[in-house]
C-alpha cells in the first residue's frame, strides 16, 4: 500500500434492502400484511418491497431473481437463498405486551422471548417459510 492509499474504505451508512427467499410470494405477502402491518409499495411476480422505516424488506419468490435483470439503467445480477434465515424488526418498549397480545390472537406461536442484559427485548416468531422474525426493543446493540 502507497502512502496515499487510504487505509480503510469510505464508511457504510445503514442497511438499505433486507432479502427474504419465499416458497409463495402471495402468502408470503398475506403474512406480513396480516401480522406486522406492512403494505408493499412495490410487488410483481417476483417480489414484494414493504417500507420498513428507513429501510426496504424484499421478499423475493424463491428461485425467480436467479438471472440477471437487465434494465435501462444497469444490470442487476442474479441471487438466491434457501433456508430458514433471520431477521430483527425494531419496536418500542411500550409495545411489547400488544405485540404478544396481537400474535396470539392471530395465533402466530411466539417461539422465544429473550430479556437481554442491556434491558432490551426479543420476541421470536416464524413466517410461513420458517424465517425467524425477530421483534426487538433498543438496546440490543451498541447502535441500536
Amino acid at each position: 500500500m502507497t502512502a496515499s492509499s487510504p487505509t480503510l474504505p469510505p464508511a457504510v451508512q445503514r442497511v438499505v434492502e433486507t432479502a427474504l427467499y419465499v416458497d409463495d410470494l402471495a402468502r408470503a405477502v398475506d403474512f406480513y400484511r396480516r401480522v406486522l402491518g406492512l403494505a408493499p409499495m412495490f410487488h410483481d411476480r417476483r417480489l414484494a418491497a414493504f417500507p420498513v422505516g428507513s429501510s426496504v424488506l424484499l421478499l423475493f419468490l424463491r428461485g425467480s431473481a436467479t438471472t440477471a435483470v437487465e434494465l435501462p439503467g444497469g444490470r442487476i445480477p442474479p441471487h438466491d437463498g434457501a433456508g430458514p434465515l433471520h431477521i430483527a424488526l425494531a419496536i418500542e418498549p411500550t409495545s411489547v405486551d400488544a405485540w404478544e397480545h396481537w400474535l396470539a390472537n392471530l395465533e402466530v406461536e411466539i417461539e422465544g422471548r429473550t430479556d437481554w442484559p442491556s434491558g432490551s427485548l426479543s420476541l421470536y416468531f416464524r413466517d410461513p417459510d420458517q424465517h425467524l422474525v425477530e421483534l426487538v426493543t433498543p438496546g440490543l446493540w451498541k447502535n441500536y
